[in-house]
């Protein structure tokens, strides 16, 4: 059973930072890809941003130069720096990652997000 598991998030006032964190556990014989999503109350999950197993790392526009998404291959882990936050980007943060099981399947996994909260 995998499991990918979110810690980090928080409530801060705007202009301040959090990083993200998010651990995998199970069965794992590779990751390719890595990433960040987010929704917010009455809106769409929208992708922060993704990270390839050789670094190649892509943003959404709005988080471009405040943002840094980095990733720990050995310990299957990914990270998402989070800085000069704005109230706009509160919301539920979830990581996900494309994961190799024991039959040489890639399954697109979840985690169950963690709570960010920008005050004003």
């Amino acid at each position: 059973q995998v499991q990918l598991v979110e810690s980090g998030g928080g409530l801060v006032q705007a202009g301040g930072s959090l990083r993200l964190s998010c651990a995998t556990s199970g069965r794992i014989f590779g990751i390719t890809s890595m990433g960040w999503y987010r929704q917010a109350p009455g809106k769409q999950r929208e992708l922060v941003a993704t990270i390839t197993s050789g670094g190649s790392t892509c943003y959404a526009d709005f988080v471009k130069g405040r943002f840094t998404i980095s990733r720990d291959n050995a310990n299957d882990t990914v990270y998402l720096q989070m800085n000069s936050l704005k109230p706009e980007d509160t919301a539920v943060y979830l990581c996900t990652g494309n994961i190799r099981g024991l039959y040489n399947d890639y399954i697109d996994y979840w985690g169950q997000g963690t709570q960010v909260t920008v005050s004003s």
